[in-house]
Formats: C-alpha cells, structure tokens, sequence
C-alpha cells in the first residue's frame, strides 16, 4: 500500500474521504477546509493513495478538538480502514506512523477516544488493547480515553470535569457539532429540517473553534446528541434514522 501525506499544496488535489467522489461536494468542501486551518496547529492527515480507503488523522492534544487535558501527548482524531481494506495490515502502518512521527516530535504518546464495546465512528477497543493501549478515564455516559505512553512516567491524560458527565439544561433535542465529519454537512441541515417539518424540538450548535470545543459538554464533539438533557448517540442521523429515534 502506498500513502501519502496531505499539505497545504496537495489537499484539494487529494481524495479525503471513501464515502464522496465529488471534491465540489459541499461535504468534501467543509472538511477540506477544517483540515486546512488545522495544518498550522500540527495536524496530520496521512492516507493511502486510493481514495482515502486508509487513513489517520492526527493532532497534538492541546490543540484537539475535545475536552481532554492531554498536554504533551498525540490525539488520535480519526484511524479508519474501510470494507475490503481490513485484515491487510493498513492499521498497523498507519498507527507505526504515527507512533514514529510522534515520538520524532518529542510527544509523551498518544490517546484517543473508544468505548468498551465498539460504537460507530470509534476506535474498536480490541485493537487498541491488542496495540498495548490502556483505558485512562471514562465519561458517565460510556466514552472512554485510552492512552499508549511511551515512556513509564508520562501522566495519565484525562477529561476535563465539563465532559465528565456529559448533559445539557436544555429541554428537547440538541446537537453538538464541528465540521472534522464531513456528513454534517450535509446531514445536519437535512435533520434540522425534518425536524421542524414535523414539530420536533431540535437545535444544532456548530462548535466552530478549538477553544469551544475543549469547553463542550460531551467528551466527542464531532457528532453529540442529547434529549432533555441527556446524551443519546454520536451516530450521524439522517432524516429516517431521527425519526425512528423521535418515535420511540
């Protein structure tokens, strides 16, 4: 398999994402542009050549998107091998990566998100054990930290005590999100009609900036959804899948 990194130079000529073809897709577009901003901050967007059917995205934890105090160490955003790509080895190179980049730059070692059974758009977290990853901290409503230190000393990373028990005051539907999934784009506004087409109580916050999302009432912040103040999914929904969620 062969990989390439994403630059400044090269993203708008790269594929991004194995579920859109159309680089003019408004989908594509949002998350191209959120990638952008985040060079600067040492993101690292590292892929194989095949249309995105590998990748992981990376970013030094001070600058993550999620409210974690993880100072010194890599958060994982993102390690995706899809369809037939899996049980080829691809996650064990794009994980040696990043390991390697890691500790090049002088990281403590990595974390990432997972959950104790594997949920949609999370770290499987057999794998992470069986890469030597260990569970650090764990959210009320299940999101678990996992960490892989590369030295014995290095501190354990945990979340910050406003993600710690994920809730919100407000009554009815409400949804935290940030453009790293390129789906809301697109699926956000088509929820948010649906939802007023049928008199559903339902409000989506966009965080829009590092320091909103390091503050967020939910440990995942690409996709958070809560009902009367509790945390439901980090599943993306279209308008079917809300309204089965709505009838229950």
């Amino acid at each position: 398999m062969e990989y390439v990194k994403l630059t400044k130079d090269n993203i708008e000529s790269e594929h991004i994402c194995c579920a859109i073809s159309n680089n003019r897709d408004v989908q594509v577009a949002s998350k191209k542009a959120w990638l952008a901003e985040r060079f600067d901050e040492g993101l690292v967007f590292f892929k194989s050549v095949e249309r995105a059917k590998c990748f992981i995205e990376y970013i030094p934890a001070e600058n993550a998107w999620n409210p974690i105090e993880a100072d010194g160490y890599m958060f994982i955003n993102c390690l995706w091998v899809s369809g037939s790509f899996k049980g080829h080895g691809y996650s064990n190179d794009l994980l040696g990566e990043c390991i390697n980049d890691s500790k090049n730059k002088g990281r403590k070692g990595l974390c990432i998100l997972t959950s104790e059974k594997k949920k949609p758009f999370l770290a499987d977290p057999k794998y992470l054990e069986h890469k030597g990853f260990r569970i650090c901290d764990e959210a009320e409503n299940g999101i678990r930290l996992a960490f892989f230190p590369f030295s014995p000393d290095a501190a354990d990373p945990r979340f910050k005590e406003c993600a710690r028990r994920p809730h919100v005051e407000e009554k009815g539907y409400v949804l935290f999100y940030t453009n790293q999934c390129p789906f809301n784009a697109k699926y956000v506004p088509i929820v948010e009609q649906t939802a007023r087409e049928h008199g559903i109580p339902f409000r989506a916050i966009k965080i829009e900036t590092k320091e909103q999302a390091q503050n967020a009432p939910t440990p995942i912040t690409t996709y958070a959804l809560f009902f009367d103040g509790e945390y439901l999914t980090n599943e993306q929904m279209n308008d079917t899948k809300f309204l089965k969620l709505a009838a229950r």
